[in-house]
């Protein structure tokens, strides 16, 4: 443990409140004379303005940033302890396939699928640039099947980095889980596989790579997979359905801003982007009718972002989570979708006009110690004043009470209130980051932000790789983290009780959405208070200072991951493995 990490924890609490929102500019500043204080600002705004945004698309360089922010003295020229990367270099972008809208390719039982990720050339915002995508596609291929199909899925890696496909929220066959070391063999530049994929619950999953998603998954190597239900009053009637996953992507002058080469960059709290993305696009648009019901099913794809999505002017009732439909359906505000969680909404376009999507957040910034709103619009939907027919707006304003779901349920709520069988702490520790990287954090601890909306530190997440910062779950009976976690051992039809807590003692810990490969769970209670609607789970995030439970149906053999699905924090280490034994 660092020096700075015992500082940050032994401030008093008192003083956490008083100086809560303070940052370390902020904090010297208020210490200063102004004598001093009126250089150090004009020091820092000069070295951020002395970063140029052009040059070779390669290299690294000051990272996009709000120029209200001032860069820190003292990190001219630091640079992250990793190469640069950034996918086809020296390739000419024009030699490369226009990449296309994803297809939807409907699959029954049997059926097989070539999938291959290869280099695309994309367009956004006018910008040609170098991405990769599956089939050629942006997303990947949607793939349709039904509940209890079977599919197989030959897979090509034409990509130049080792890679695997993760079927995400699927409790298949562990042996194609897509886990590299665990499952398989990383699949090399030009190699195959071949996934045999079986379909037991019907939902909106998805696909993604495992091996370095920090660059892969956010260069466009994802899509969904929609599995249907035979019954054909699963889903209320709606006039229209959206498949629609998230995204961002980090632009600057240059082009794409580099990638680790050797380790992931942006260690600290991950990669935010800052051009949104719908389905691959910066536009989204759809148009509907006055009373048209739409049902839309998200996917956070970004390796870091949460968003808070308001349908600004109708009405929204959630209806659905990752792995099925929750027990009653509710009307909600907005609803907050972490990374790799899938949300299944209805909406009722009531009006004539227009409809705007947004993300609406209270964002930091951690330089000059405020608070500000963030509205980001990620669609337009304009609605005509023809009436949608037919009209669907009774079985809207119904709240189902979905029987089905309360059953399967019912079989697990003798557990709830039982003793907790394992517990899980989550944080960080920090190495040798540059001195006023570590000064800033040691002063940035004073306040605990429970969900980190946006990047409120560009320059210091930037610099932070593998090398300095290692994210952690750690067994809180052994004390074991990550993977030197080895005695997590279940058997089929147990049912486990899992405590996690996010610590909020080291410097700048954060949020984390927790995975569980192969099972599913349902989330009990937060701080102690207990949920009144459950949906099954494959993901939930732990807010800061946060102590969740989850009860964890274990069904599925094999050797399975749980990990932070933020995808720096996975590759900074935050990950470890649990056995489920057959019977």
């Amino acid at each position: 443990m660092s020096d700075f990490q015992r500082a940050g924890r032994a401030v008093p609490a008192a003083l956490r409140v008083t100086l809560a929102g303070t940052t370390v500019l902020s904090f010297a500043l208020s210490l200063a004379p102004l004598a001093i204080a009126a250089p150090i600002l004009a020091q820092a705004h000069d070295a951020h303005a002395g970063h140029a945004m052009g040059g070779d698309p390669a290299a690294w360089r000051m990272p996009p940033m709000d120029m209200t922010m001032p860069m820190l003295p003292g990190l001219e020229g630091v640079v992250p302890k990793t190469g640069a990367f950034l996918p086809g270099m020296g390739i000419d972008p024009m030699t490369l396939p226009a990449a296309a809208f994803r297809e939807v390719v409907d699959l029954a039982d049997g059926d097989t699928l070539a999938l291959e990720a290869g280099l695309v050339r994309r367009s956004i915002n006018g910008r040609t640039l170098v991405m990769y995508g599956f089939n050629g596609q942006y997303p990947g291929p949607l793939i349709k099947t039904t509940r209890d199909a079977t599919i197989t899925v030959l897979f090509t890696n034409r990509t130049s980095l080792p890679t695997t496909v993760h079927w995400h929220g699927v409790r298949l066959d562990n042996r194609f889980d897509g886990v590299p070391g665990v499952t398989q063999e990383p699949v090399e530049p030009g190699g195959s596989f071949t996934y045999t994929i079986h379909f037991p619950d019907a939902g909106i999953y998805w696909y993604h790579p495992h091996h370095r998603e920090d660059i892969t998954q956010d260069l466009g190597l994802y899509g969904n997979m929609m599995v249907t239900s035979p019954d054909p009053d699963y889903f209320n009637p709606v006039n229209a359905e959206e498949v629609v996953m998230l995204d961002d992507l980090l632009i600057d002058g240059s082009g794409i801003f580099p990638y680790g080469a050797e380790r992931a960059t942006h260690a600290l709290m991950g990669r935010f982007g800052n051009v949104m993305l719908m389905n691959g696009e910066p536009e989204y648009e759809l148009e509907a009718r006055r009373g048209d019901v739409v049902r839309f099913f998200f996917t956070n794809a970004s390796n870091t972002r949460v968003y808070n999505l308001n349908f600004d002017g109708a009405r929204v009732k959630v209806i659905g989570s990752d792995v099925g439909k929750y027990e009653r359906e509710a009307f909600v505000e907005s609803v907050v979708i972490a990374p790799a969680e899938r949300y299944i909404v209805e909406v009722l376009f009531d009006e004539p006009g227009t409809v705007t999507l947004t993300s609406r957040v209270q964002a930091i910034d951690h330089y000059l110690g405020r608070f500000y709103p963030r509205v980001d619009t990620l669609g337009v939907i304009g609605v005509s004043a023809t009436p949608g027919a037919p009209s669907h707006r009774a079985a809207f304003e119904s709240l189902r009470v979905n029987d089905e779901v309360v059953a399967d349920i019912d079989r697990y709520r003798a557990a709830f209130d039982r003793a907790v069988d394992r517990e899980l702490e989550l944080g960080v520790e920090i190495g040798a980051l540059p001195l006023p990287l570590l000064q800033m954090m040691s002063i940035d601890t004073f306040y605990y932000h429970p969900m980190e909306w946006n990047d409120a530190m560009p320059m210091m997440n930037y610099l932070s790789t593998g090398a300095d910062v290692e994210w952690f779950v750690r067994d809180a009976r052994t004390g074991k983290t990550n993977m030197e976690i080895d005695d997590w051992r279940f058997a089929v039809d147990d049912v486990i009780k899992l405590r996690i807590r996010n610590e909020p003692n080291s410097l700048h810990p954060m949020h984390h959405p927790i995975h569980l490969h192969g099972q599913r769970f349902l989330v009990l209670e937060r701080d102690g208070f207990r949920n009144t609607n459950f949906v099954w789970k494959d993901t939930a995030v732990i807010p800061l200072g946060s102590t969740v439970d989850l009860l964890v149906e274990m069904s599925n053999p094999g050797d399975w991951m749980l990990h932070c699905h933020v995808s720096e924090h996975l590759e900074t280490g935050m990950k470890m493995l649990f056995r489920v034994a057959p019977r």
